[in-house]
This record gives C-alpha cells, structure tokens and sequence, in this order.
C-alpha cells in the first residue's frame, strides 16, 4: 500500500456530518501534544499533510484522510488537555466517542504515547475504554529517537508491563528518526486487506 497517495477528505465537526463509510477506518487518539500530527504526516511521508501546533487543543474536530481508495486515516482531537472550557471538553466527548462507538468501519484505533514518560492515566483510560467496547488498537510509544537504545527498551517494558501487553503488540516509533515507520505502515495496510 502506497500511503504517500493521500488526500484530505473532510473535517468533521457533528457525527451526522461523517464522509460515507467507503473503507476501512484507521483512528489517531492522543494526549494532546503527544506528536500525533507529526506521526501521521511520517506514516504518509509528508511534511504538513496534518498541521502540527504547539498549542495543545488545536485538532477540534475528526480530521478524515483517504489513502488512495483502501483506507481512512481519522485524525481525532487530543485528549487529557484541561485548558479547554467544559462545554468545548463534553463536546469533544461526545464526538469522539459516538464516533469511535457506533462506526462501523472503524478497523482500528492507533493510541499514541509518549516513550519517555510512565503511563500517564489519560492513556490507560483510553486502552481499558477501547477494550472494553470491544474495540482494536494498536499502542504506539513515540519519540523514540529522544532515548538511547538501552532506555527505550527499560521504558518500553515498563509501559508494556503497565498495559499488560507484549511487544509483539505495540510499535517503538520515532516520527523525527522514522523508527518504526514501515512497520506501522505494515500493520496498517492489513486492515484493508492488503499486505505491505
């Protein structure tokens, strides 16, 4: 699969207003400032497919991406940023969650988090809600390139040991480096039915 064939589709501020459910659906969630938009903007080899900020908060809506006619890439609002008024905070809420709850091509969710850090609860809390609803995803440990080798393999344990998970279920990744970049670009292409 060719993922530098991409376009924008849409953003997306209301569920009534989703693109029609064509193909399989890849979903981005993250703390907000985690390197979410850097992510997908390596998977796809662009420099500013997504616009990345500095300014936590700045992805408000669910941002849908097309890979050439096999799958959407859904680039939805960080989480855990606190520096939002409620009324934005439960807004954001009920569209990620009605999206990620009643999609039915949703194949899986992409959860990214920051290598450097002990999990943080926001993280949990997002694993233990998509497992719960019975839902796929994938955890990927970014910023990898910010840790010798060494460091990335103590960090890595010990968020796999968090999450009780293996490593074989989750991807080291570095958006800066490209560590990790063909493998989740791999994995991904399986949910469309294609390999690699």
């Amino acid at each position: 699969m060719n993922f530098a064939q991409v376009t924008f589709i849409d953003s997306v501020f209301s569920l009534q207003r989703l693109p029609e459910p064509l193909y399989p659906e890849i979903a981005f969630a993250g703390r907000s400032n985690v390197g979410k938009s850097s992510l997908i903007n390596r998977l796809v080899n662009r420099k500013n497919l997504v616009k990345t900020s500095s300014k936590p908060g700045k992805t408000r809506s669910l941002n849908f991406f097309e890979v050439k006619e096999q799958l959407y890439l859904v680039d939805l609002p960080g989480y855990g940023f606190a520096q939002v008024n409620k009324q934005m905070r439960s807004e954001w809420e009920v569209l990620i969650s009605g999206y990620l709850l009643e999609r039915e091509t949703l194949a899986c969710v992409v959860v990214i988090i920051d290598l450097r850090h002990a999990l943080k609860n926001t993280d949990r809390e997002m694993i233990d809600w998509l497992q719960h609803h019975n839902i796929p995803s994938l955890p990927i440990y970014t910023k990898a390139d910010k840790l010798s080798k060494n460091k990335q393999g103590k960090q890595a344990a010990a968020l796999d040991a968090a999450l009780n998970i293996a490593p074989a279920d989750r991807i080291l990744f570095s958006a800066q480096s490209g560590q990790g970049c063909r493998e989740l670009q791999d994995r991904l292409a399986t949910y469309s039915g294609e390999k690699g």
